[in-house]
């Protein structure tokens, strides 16, 4: 018989969904049950485990602890024995209005549903004016949970799930490794939408490669018309070093595309989405224009808008937005019509000397960066 883990303190992993960026991090399990994306290298070398529910619970319990010291006033919060950890995790939460959780790692629901409905259950105990419970997930995982255990994980009170569809394509998804295929991404999509559960999708624009991107785009639409998934989340492709895709592109098993290619093909992904009434969030500094985002069917319009014009402007003008994009200093396509900007811009161009010869090598390179 193996020797029970022991507690060690709160633990925090090392990510989160933007839209998560005010909520109180949960870890309920630790790295990646799969851990073979090529695109991936958050978690390599990292061993997956999930942690003993006691021991969420103390995490939860130290959290609430010290939020009621808070309530009491600095001294008595401060006069408590918490760690740094846990004193500024749950200061940052306080001090952002403690409206929603997410639970740590990459796939929270490979947990026991009867192991999770308790730490779900522990959390509303513990702060019952919490709007909104949230976790990663795996299509795989979720394609195996029963509808009836969907449905106690939603009365418990999980209220959102994200999942990284990244791409529907059967080729793109069998390349990259990705251990599942369209028909699953499907099938769990559905089921976390019957549970009641919001589910965020993401799409990863440039997956696919040059030989592949028209299957990202079209089969990647085709999977969420038939899901109707309450967020679309816009992911474009970036490359670390650290990756099995960064040594296919070396090796030249991958040809990466460049920002006007992954334009076109994010174009046409918006373009085949047909028949839902999804949200679409570029919420993410990898993704060329922050302004692509809406409700469709009524927005589908306004969001192509800025790609066509972006497409149809002259080279110079696109590689000067893609360089402001990339260093930051611009958000939107109309940030180039802001004289004090576009001049910033201009001068990144040329201290860079960035050509429309070298601003995909360039483009590549800060992407990398911002991962």
């Amino acid at each position: 018989m193996t020797n029970p883990e022991i507690y060690k303190g709160f633990e925090l992993g090392p990510i989160r969904p933007p839209s998560e960026a005010g909520s109180l991090m949960l870890r309920v399990t630790r790295n990646c049950p799969w851990n073979k994306c090529k695109f991936c290298g958050l978690y390599k070398g990292e061993k997956f485990g999930i942690r003993p529910v006691n021991h969420v619970f103390e995490d939860i319990d130290a959290i609430a602890e010290c939020i009621d010291g808070f309530k009491s006033g600095p001294s008595a919060a401060g006069s408590a024995n918490f760690s740094p950890m846990v004193y500024q995790t749950a200061q940052n939460w306080y001090q952002g209005g403690m409206r929603s959780i997410f639970l740590q790692d990459a796939n929270t629901l490979i947990v026991r549903p009867d192991d999770l409905v308790k730490i779900l259950n522990h959390i509303r105990q513990a702060f019952p004016q919490v709007e909104r419970v949230t976790s990663y997930a795996r299509s795989k995982t979720v394609a195996k949970i029963s509808d009836e255990d969907m449905k106690r994980l939603a009365e418990a009170g999980l209220n959102r799930i994200h999942i990284g569809m990244e791409s529907a394509s059967d080729e793109v998804l069998s390349f990259i490794n990705k251990g599942v295929d369209k028909k699953t991404h499907i099938l769990a999509g559905q089921k976390v939408r019957r549970a009641g559960i919001e589910l965020s999708e993401y799409f990863m624009p440039g997956l696919g490669g040059r030989k592949l991107s028209q299957a990202n785009a079209r089969e990647t639409a085709d999977a969420l018309n038939q899901i109707n998934p309450d967020f679309i989340r816009l992911r474009t492709l970036g490359m670390p070093e650290n990756t099995e895709l960064y040594s296919d592109y070396i090796s030249g098993e991958f040809d990466p595309m460049n920002d006007i290619e992954v334009a076109r093909e994010l174009l046409m992904f918006l373009q085949e989405l047909d028949g839902i009434f999804s949200v679409v969030k570029s919420d993410h500094i990898l993704n060329l224009f922050q302004e692509v985002e809406g409700r469709l069917p009524e927005d589908k319009e306004k969001m192509i808008a800025p790609i066509l014009r972006f497409l149809e402007m002259q080279t110079d003008e696109q590689v000067l937005y893609i360089v402001g994009r990339r260093t930051g200093i611009f958000t939107m396509l109309d940030d180039l019509k802001d004289p004090y900007q576009r001049s910033h811009a201009e001068r990144a161009v040329k201290n860079y000397n960035i050509t429309a010869e070298n601003v995909e090598a360039f483009s590549a390179e800060m992407l990398k960066r911002f991962i």
